[in-house]
């Protein structure tokens, strides 16, 4: 049993420690901290822009659904460009892929400032989404290789409580840039944010790929990668998890704003705070997730938080069943539904890349790519949808909530076992 153990710790062992180069690994709190901006940037550029949809819509004398292509947009790119920035970071490294899609990302946002037309916008907005992906799939491959599935859950845990400390000061932040300045103040904050990641990471990363794959981005080799990969049980287990979890999730980004300030009356200030309502319970939820870890593992953990997304999806369709149309109808049911996204986000994101170390930035490409599909499949849903009322909302929660706590009660169970090594 002794020597199993080893084995088994042998093999779990991060590919970066293995190729002996402990001198070059960030200490734990500054390779958290950059995990929070890194991962942060993507709810700073939703969440400051949110509050300011409906007045972007005025401005530009657009429909509601022109507003949401500039979601839409950025979030297309963000998912074709994880597909490039994977394959790109394996090959090439982790830090020339995050200084390059950084300087992108800043670039686009100062671009963005002077669009004189929605056009112009989405045009910026997809840049964006290209220096998003870039930031977004080397902080989660970093954290493979450094760590093992179940202690990379850990690590991303942490550096996702202080993207909850940035996602709860975001949209307050946001809504006082929307009353103050509009939308091109609040993408002056997002273009400051990521100046700040990325003097950190030109300053104090170092480059945490163990050994090139030295032909990672030949086609020949990458399509097979992806389909060795996206067939893989526990892959499809954890990308389902976090795809429909982060589509609840969306679904209130999304939808929340137009809802909050033109049905139910809130102003921007309100509708910022109402929103750090619901990222302060997903900071909780990321804490509790460190502390159910060590004692339920990956599967109990994700099963006890689906109580919690169900709880918050279900309550929230059945108040707006039940005529309930009220604010607090929408926020508190949103907060149960955030602590449950808290736990199954981070460990989510560690199990699709825990089976394959040497890959683990296409795996968190593929993964996030889906996740991206989807996502614009909900954007384009709610543009049509949003009619005036609290129900498309609600219905729309409640569903991406079942779908989550179906899958952590019975694929993640199942298709784990399934790919777990057998002595």
């Amino acid at each position: 049993m002794a020597i199993d153990a080893m084995r088994s710790a042998q093999t779990e062992r991060p590919a970066f420690a293995a190729a002996g180069l402990p001198s070059q690994r960030p200490p734990d709190t500054l390779l958290a901290t950059l995990l929070a901006l890194l991962l942060g940037l993507q709810p700073v550029t939703t969440d400051l822009y949110l509050p300011t949809l409906p007045d972007l819509s005025a401005e530009f004398g657009g429909a509601m659904a022109a507003a949401q292509m500039t979601l839409s947009g950025l979030y297309v790119a963000f998912g074709l460009g994880q597909l490039l920035m994977g394959p790109l970071s394996d090959r090439y490294g982790r830090r020339p892929v995050l200084l390059g899609g950084l300087g992108l990302y800043v670039g686009a946002t100062l671009l963005s400032m002077a669009a004189p037309s929605i056009e112009a916008l989405v045009g910026c907005r997809v840049l964006q989404g290209l220096g998003m992906a870039a930031a977004t799939v080397c902080a989660r491959a970093m954290v493979r290789d450094l760590y093992a599935p179940a202690q990379g859950a850990a690590m991303l845990s942490r550096g996702l409580t202080g993207l909850g400390v940035i996602a709860l000061a975001s949209p307050l932040l946001g809504g006082l840039l929307a009353s103050a300045g509009g939308w091109r103040a609040a993408m002056g904050a997002c273009a400051l944010f990521a100046a700040g990641a990325l003097a950190l990471v030109a300053g104090r990363l170092p480059e945490t790929r163990s050994a090139a794959t030295a032909q990672a981005f030949e086609s020949r080799l990458v399509l097979p990668t992806w389909w060795r990969i996206a067939r893989h049980p526990s892959f499809i287990a954890w990308c389902l998890l976090s795809a429909f979890t982060f589509c609840g999730l969306l679904t209130f980004l999304a939808g929340s704003s137009f809802v909050y300030i033109q049905v139910l009356g809130a102003s921007h200030l309100a509708y910022g705070a109402l929103l750090m309502t619901a990222s302060g319970t997903f900071l909780v939820g990321t804490l509790a997730c460190r502390r159910l870890l060590p004692r339920l593992g990956m599967v109990g953990s994700v099963a006890l938080g689906a109580v919690f997304t169900l709880a918050g999806g279900a309550s929230m369709a059945a108040l707006a069943l039940a005529g309930v149309h009220e604010i607090w109808a929408l926020c508190l049911p949103q907060m149960l539904f955030m602590f449950g996204h808290g736990i199954h986000q981070p460990i989510g994101l560690a199990g699709v890349a825990g089976p394959f170390p040497e890959h683990a930035g296409a795996a968190s490409a593929l993964a996030g790519f889906v996740l991206s599909v989807m996502s614009v499949g909900v954007g384009l849903w709610l543009g049509v949808a949003l009619n005036g009322t609290v129900y498309p909302l609600a219905y729309t929660l409640a569903f991406f909530a079942v779908l989550t706590s179906l899958v952590a009660w019975t694929l993640v169970p199942r298709l784990t076992a399934r790919a777990a090594p057998r002595d």
